[in-house]
C-alpha cells in the first residue's frame, strides 16, 4: 500500500496538465495532450550549456577546489520515490534529500603557481555534495549520493586521489552533513541505524483507521504561515521518526567507525573547535501538524565523544506560538553555537521581550557565553536594544555583534571585547540596511587553526577588511577597504573600474597586497584573478569559457527614470545583437519582482551594474533576445511606506505607477512597441504580473510562474506583510488578483510546479486562479509541471516551459493585433 503522504506527492504529479479555455484562438490552444515539447533549438542549446564551476578556497588560500556542476536532471530522476514529512523531502531508499544539486567532477588549482590537479578515483556517475576542507587544508571530505545510499569520501590535495571512506550508510535526511574533527583525521557523521541499513520495513499505515485525527488548541495564540508537506497523521509521525532517527559516529580515514551516544533525531550537530565535545540538537515529541520540523521540541546538549551528556543547554518546547510580526522569535536560548576562536565555549541569544516584536522595550536580546567544562553560570556578553542577528568572532579583543530591526530597517554593528568583561560595547555602524549606497561591506573571514571562520585582522588585531558591492548611482562598483575598528577609520584598498565588474574575494595576507578577485564584463564570463594591489597587475587563475556564445553582442544599458510621484526607478535594458534603437521598436519582455521599502530615497537607489556578465538560463528573460524581443530586466517596482504608513496599503497604486513609468521610458527610447509588451515574473513576481493585468492596460500579455494569487489562503502574513487577514482585510482583498479576475482581459500563461513546497505558493493557488479566469471568459492557459518544486529542475520541464512561453509570446505579443484593429 502506498502511504497517504507519498500518494499526495506522486499521484497528483503523475501527468502534465495543460488547461486552455475554450475561447482561446486555435494557434494558442494546440497541444493539450500532456506531452513534453521542445522550443527552438537555440533555446535548447542555452538550457544545455555547461554550468560554470563553483570555487572553494583552502583554509590557507593556497589551493582552490573547482567543482563542476551537474546539468539539469531528467524527469525520471525527479520521479523517484519521495516522502514529504514535516517540511523534509526525502528519498526513502537512500536516506537523503529526494533531490539536490550535485557536482560531477572535481579538481584542484594552486593559486600561487597556477598548477592544476584533477581529482582521480571518483566513482562512476558521481553525485558529490557537502565538500569541506580539513582544518589543515590537506584534503577535502565530501558525500556521494547513490541510489542505495550516501557514501563518505575524501580526496588528498597532494595526489588528487579520491578514496571512499564509508559505504552507503550516511544519513542526510535532516540535511546535516558530515563535519571534520579538529585533528583532520576523523569525521563526525550521522549514520543510518544498522537495523535500517537493509532498508528494513518502514511503519505500515493501518489498514483500518484506529480513530480520527484530532488537533486541539486551548485558547493560546499560535499563528503560523502556510507550509507544505506537514505531518498529518499518527502514521506520518511514525515515518518521521523512522527515517530521521540516526546514530552519530566518528569515522576515521581508514573507515573505522566509532559510535557516539544513543540514536536520536539529530537536527544538527557540531564538534567543538578543540574536538573534545559535540553540540547536538535533537528533535522529539510531541510533534506538530501546523509547523515544520525545525520548530518541533528540541533538546540542545553538549556530549563528550562517548555520547555522555556533559551539559544540557535547554530543552525547548514546541515553538508554534511565535508571533507573526517581523523580528519575532521563540523564547529561550536560540542560535546556540560554538565560539570559533576558543577551544570549547558556547554562545547564544535569548529574547528579553518574550520574543514578541510588538512589545515596546529598550532591551530586546541578551547574548550569553558558557565556557567548558560548563559547570558555571553563563556570563553576559552584551544586552541588545534591537534583535540579535549574529556574531563575527576574531579573538579575545575583538568580536563584531550584529543586530537589526525590521520596522525601522535599522542595522547596528557593535565591537565587543570578549576577554575584557568590563569593556563597554562600541557602536561601529548604525545605518538603514535599505541604503545600499552607504553599505560599508562585510568583514573578510579566514580559517583559523581549528578550521573555523574568524575575522581577518591586521595592525595589532584592530584593523579588519571589508568587502562590499559598492552600490552607486552609476551602478555597483565592488570594493575592498581596511577598517580600523579602534579609530573607526576606513581606507580604500581597491575599487572596481569600468568596463569590468570585479569583486574582491579575499586578501591572501594581513598586508592586503595580494587579493583574489572575480572579474567579469558584459561579454566575459566571471573568472578568478590574483591581483597585486601594489603593482596594479593581475594574473588570471581560472579560464572558464563563455557558456552561451549565441548571446554575444547584445546591447546592455542601465537606465534610470522617474515615477509620477518622484520616486527614482531603474532597470537594465537589452537589445538583440545587431539591433539599434534607430531600427524601430521591438516587442518586449519585461521581467520584474516588487520590493517593499520604508524610504523613497532608498527605493530609488540603483541595484545593478552595467558591466556584469549575465548568466542566461531557463529562468532568464534574456533568452528572448534570440527570438527578436527587447528585454527590460529587473525594472524596479518599489512599494514604499514611509513613517507609520504600511507599504502594502497602497500596493496596487504604486505598482501600476512603477509599471507605467517603465513602459513610458522604453517606448520613449524606441526600444519597445507600446502595444507589444509582456509582463512576467516568478513567485512574488508572478503575483505582481497578475495584479498589473488586473489593474492596468499597460501590457499585451502576462507570464506568471509559480505564484500566489489569493491572499486569503495565506492569512497570517506573506512576503513582507506581517499583519494578518483579520487585521488588514482590505489590503488582503485589494492585493489578491484572484479577487479581481473579472478585470483581467489580457492573455495570461500560468505555470506551476505540482510539488511546490514554498510557503504560501501552493499549487492550488494557480489552479483556483485559472478556474476564476476561465469562469470569466479570460484567455488563459495553466501548465502544471510534474514533480517540480518552487523552482524547476528537470530538463524536460524546462524545455516545455520555454516552448509554452515562446508560443504565448509569438501569439499574443509579437503578433498581437494593435488596439483598434478589426
Amino acid at each position: 500500500m502506498i502511504p497517504d503522504h507519498a500518494r499526495r506527492a506522486t499521484i497528483a504529479s503523475a501527468v502534465a496538465i495543460a488547461c486552455v479555455v475554450a475561447s482561446a484562438p486555435p494557434a494558442a490552444s494546440e497541444s493539450t495532450d500532456g506531452v513534453y515539447r521542445e522550443p527552438p533549438q537555440i533555446l535548447v542549446d542555452i538550457v544545455d550549456a555547461p554550468r560554470t564551476p563553483r570555487v572553494s578556497l583552502s583554509p590557507d588560500r593556497e589551493w582552490a577546489l573547482l567543482m563542476t556542476r551537474q546539468n539539469y536532471p531528467s524527469i525520471e530522476e525527479l520521479a523517484r520515490p519521495e516522502l514529504g514529512l514535516a517540511g523534509q523531502r526525502i528519498n526513502p531508499k537512500n536516506h537523503a534529500p529526494s533531490w539536490a544539486w550535485s557536482y560531477v567532477d572535481l579538481s584542484f588549482t594552486r593559486i600561487s603557481e597556477h598548477e592544476e590537479r584533477a581529482v582521480t578515483g571518483l566513482p562512476a556517475d558521481p553525485r558529490v555534495r557537502d565538500a569541506t576542507w580539513s582544518p589543515d587544508g590537506t584534503r577535502i571530505a565530501f558525500t556521494n549520493t547513490t541510489p542505495d545510499g550516501v557514501e563518505l569520501w575524501t580526496a588528498e590535495v597532494a595526489t588528487g586521489r579520491a578514496t571512499r571512506v564509508l559505504g552507503p550508510v550516511v544519513s542526510l535526511t535532516a540535511q546535516a552533513p558530515p563535519k571534520w574533527m579538529y585533528d583532520g583525521e576523523t569525521i563526525l557523521a550521522c549514520l543510518v541505524e544498522e537495523a535500517k541499513r537493509g532498508r528494513g520495513p518502514a511503519p505500515e499505515p493501518p489498514s483500518v483507521p484506529e480513530g480520527p485525527t484530532i488537533q486541539e488548541n486551548l485558547g493560546e495564540e499560535a499563528p503560523a504561515r502556510t507550509y507544505q508537506y506537514l505531518l498529518e497523521s499518527a502514521h506520518d509521525e511514525e515515518l518521521f521518526e523512522h527515517y530521521l532517527t540516526t546514530r552519530l559516529a566518528l569515522v576515521s580515514l581508514d573507515g573505522t567507525v566509532t559510535p557516539v551516544g544513543e540514536a536520536a533525531i539529530f537536527w544538527d550537530f557540531d564538534p567543538s573547535p578543540d574536538g573534545r565535545y559535540v553540540l547536538v540538537h535533537m528533535l522529539h515529541r510531541p510533534f506538530s501538524y501546523l509547523v515544520t520540523a525545525w520548530r518541533f521540541p528540541m533538546a540542545i546538549q553538549v556530549w563528550d565523544l562517548e555520547g555522555n551528556v556533559v551539559h544540557e543547554v535547554v530543552d525547548l518546547p514546541l515553538r508554534d506560538q511565535i508571533p507573526i510580526a517581523r523580528n519575532s522569535v521563540a523564547e529561550g536560548p536560540r542560535d546556540v553555537l560554538w565560539r570559533p576562536d576558543a577551544p570549547a565555549t558556547l554562545y547564544w541569544a535569548e529574547a528579553l521581550d518574550g520574543g514578541d516584536a510588538r512589545v515596546e522595550t529598550g532591551e530586546r536580546d541578551r547574548v550569553f557565553l558558557l565556557e567548558a567544562p560548563f559547570d558555571g553560570s553563563p556570563t553576559v556578553l552584551m544586552t541588545l536594544p534591537l534583535r540579535y542577528s549574529r556574531i563575527l568572532w576574531a579573538h579575545d579583543g575583538l568580536a563584531l555583534v550584529r543586530e537589526w530591526w525590521w520596522a525601522e530597517r535599522r542595522l547596528h554593528l557593535w565591537r565587543v571585547r570578549p576577554g575584557d568583561p568590563a569593556a563597554l560595547p562600541e557602536l561601529l555602524i548604525d545605518r538603514s540596511y535599505e541604503d545600499r549606497y552607504a553599505d560599508p561591506g562585510t568583514p573578510v573571514m579566514i580559517s583559523n587553526a581549528y578550521g573555523r571562520q574568524v575575522v581577518l585582522t591586521a595592525d595589532d588585531a584592530n584593523t579588519i577588511f571589508m568587502i562590499g558591492e559598492g552600490a552607486s548611482p552609476e551602478g555597483d562598483r565592488p570594493f575592498l577597504d581596511a577598517f580600523d575598528t579602534y579609530h573607526n577609520e576606513t581606507s580604500r584598498l581597491f575599487r572596481s573600474e569600468a568596463p569590468y565588474y570585479e569583486l574582491p574575494i579575499t586578501p591572501l595576507s594581513k598586508v592586503g597586497r595580494y587579493v583574489v578577485t572575480q572579474r567579469e564584463s558584459v561579454d566575459e564570463v566571471p573568472n578568478y584573478f590574483l591581483r597585486d594591489l601594489a603593482e596594479g597587475r593581475s594574473r588570471q587563475l581560472t579560464f572558464f569559457p563563455h557558456p552561451t556564445p549565441e548571446l554575444r553582442g547584445y546591447t546592455k544599458e542601465l537606465i534610470q527614470y522617474e515615477r509620477a510621484d518622484g520616486v527614482q526607478l531603474s532597470g537594465t535594458l537589452y537589445l538583440p545583437p545587431g539591433h539599434a534603437p534607430d531600427d524601430g521598436p521591438l516587442p518586449m519582455v519585461m521581467w520584474a519582482y516588487p520590493r517593499e521599502f520604508k524610504s523613497a530615497s532608498a527605493a530609488g537607489q540603483v541595484d545593478d551594474s552595467p558591466y556584469r556578465f549575465d548568466r542566461v538560463g531557463w529562468w532568464s528573460p534574456l533568452l528572448w533576445l534570440t527570438q527578436g524581443y527587447s528585454v527590460l530586466d529587473r525594472p524596479t517596482m518599489p512599494i514604499v511606506g514611509e513613517g507609520d504608513e504600511a507599504p502594502n496599503d497602497t500596493y496596487v497604486e504604486q505598482l501600476v505607477a512603477s509599471a507605467e513609468a517603465a513602459v513610458d521610458e522604453v517606448v520613449r527610447r524606441g526600444a519597445a512597441d507600446r502595444h507589444r509588451i509582456a509582463i512576467g515574473g516568478h513567485s512574488y513576481g508572478a503575483f505582481m504580473a497578475a495584479n498589473l493585468l488586473a489593474h492596468s492596460d499597460l501590457y499585451a500579455a502576462g507570464l506568471a510562474r509559480t505564484g500566489a494569487y489569493n491572499r486569503t489562503l495565506t492569512p497570517f502574513g506573506f512576503q513582507a506583510e506581517d499583519r494578518s487577514l483579520w487585521e488588514a482585510p482590505d489590503v488582503y482583498f485589494q492585493m489578491s488578483p484572484f479577487m479581481h479576475a473579472d478585470k483581467i482581459d489580457e492573455p495570461i500563461l500560468l505555470v506551476h510546479g505540482v510539488a511546490d513546497d514554498n510557503s504560501g505558493t501552493f499549487p492550488m493557488q494557480s489552479e483556483r486562479f485559472y478556474n476564476a479566469l476561465k469562469g470569466h471568459g479570460a484567455i488563459a492557459r495553466l501548465v502544471m509541471l510534474p514533480h517540480e518544486r518552487h523552482s524547476y529542475r528537470a530538463r524536460e520541464s524546462l524545455l516545455h516551459l520555454l516552448w509554452e512561453t515562446n508560443r504565448w509570446l509569438e501569439t499574443y505579443v509579437k503578433n498581437a493585433e494593435p488596439e483598434g484593429a478589426e
